[in-house]
């Protein structure tokens, strides 16, 4: 008869084999929705197709053209990821880049952990941008 604890170990073992760690590398054209929020469709990501929601606040920095970006972009499709960013947004190029870690997700990818990076590049006179987002994340996507 097998011992308690090998059963036990067992179990952890295939749970934790389930879980796996994908690259994340799409592509995304969003618009600036005005109040430091945005949305953007998002192609080529495989678990993050879908939408984004942006969120932040800012702050000034040193240099007059750049702000200093901190919120939420949360990733929906039939599942969610909400990533907290820190980041920076060049007021007089359009350019900025976020980065930070998977805080919460929903569906399918509930439990859910990583980070990613958000880089691009806004029309000032369109609001409209378009970026790429880089990172992995880790998830057991077993059902």
């Amino acid at each position: 008869m097998p011992r308690r604890s090998a059963r036990v170990f067992s179990a952890v073992a295939q749970a934790l084999a389930a879980e796996s760690c994908h690259k994340i590398n799409p592509k995304g054209i969003g618009q600036d929705l005005g109040n430091v929020r945005t949305t953007a469709d998002i192609n080529g990501g495989g678990l993050l197709n879908g939408t984004t929601a942006g969120a932040f606040g800012i702050s000034p920095t040193a240099d007059p053209n750049v702000l200093d970006l901190v919120g939420t972009v949360v990733f929906t499709n039939k599942a969610t990821l909400t990533v907290a960013v820190s980041g920076t947004f060049d007021t007089g190029t359009g350019e900025f880049a976020a980065s930070g870690p998977a805080t919460a997700a929903t569906g399918k990818l509930a439990g859910a952990t990583g980070n990613l990076r958000l880089a691009g590049v806004e029309d000032l006179s369109t609001g409209m941008f378009t970026e790429t987002v880089q990172g992995n994340i880790c998830v057991d996507l077993a059902p």
